[in-house]
């Protein structure tokens, strides 16, 4: 079956790309989702209007992205978190802590477009990338600190003495 993507596809294709797919694949997941459209010559000429509406789309998006990425170069993010003697975290930074915290400066970021592998366990800097538009790649850093549990530990001891 040929369809017509009206939207991009991961592993599949862009929008406005002619594909060919299985049947099932195409009637059960891709033309129910509005994701494609079947390829026909009628669907072709609507795809041609279509192509040139997405370019515009895309080029405002591009513009908005790398705007966006001049605007979030300065930000520093920071995270306390409690950590072990060897630098190790307790629980562990991930993609929607780093949203959360983007979205309390301002800015609306979806954690899925935040590329971090595995959660952020050890304490230290680091660079998170953050895919904006499919060629827009902004840079965030990301400070994980360590909480002052050396405080309480000292506290506990002192609160004992006093109390025999």
């Amino acid at each position: 079956m040929e369809v017509i993507l009206k939207e991009d596809v991961a592993n599949l294709g862009h929008r406005g790309e002619v594909v060919k797919v299985a049947d099932g694949y195409g009637r059960n997941f891709l033309l129910p989702r509005k994701l494609a459209m079947q390829a026909t010559a009628a669907n072709k000429a609507v795809i041609e209007q279509m192509k040139a509406a997405a370019a515009r789309r895309s080029a405002t998006e591009k513009a908005q992205a790398e705007e966006q990425v001049a605007r979030l170069a300065p930000v520093v993010l920071s995270f306390t978190r409690k950590s072990g003697e060897a630098g190790h975290l307790f629980g562990s930074v991930t993609s929607a802590d780093i949203a959360a915290a983007l979205a309390a400066e301002g800015f609306e970021v979806d954690r899925r477009k935040i590329q971090l592998d595995e959660p952020l366990k050890s304490l230290g800097e680091f660079t998170v990338a953050i895919k904006l538009h499919r060629e827009v790649v902004a840079q965030v850093k990301v400070k994980v600190q360590g909480e002052a549990a050396e405080e309480t530990t000292e506290e506990a001891p002192a609160a004992e003495a006093a109390a025999e």
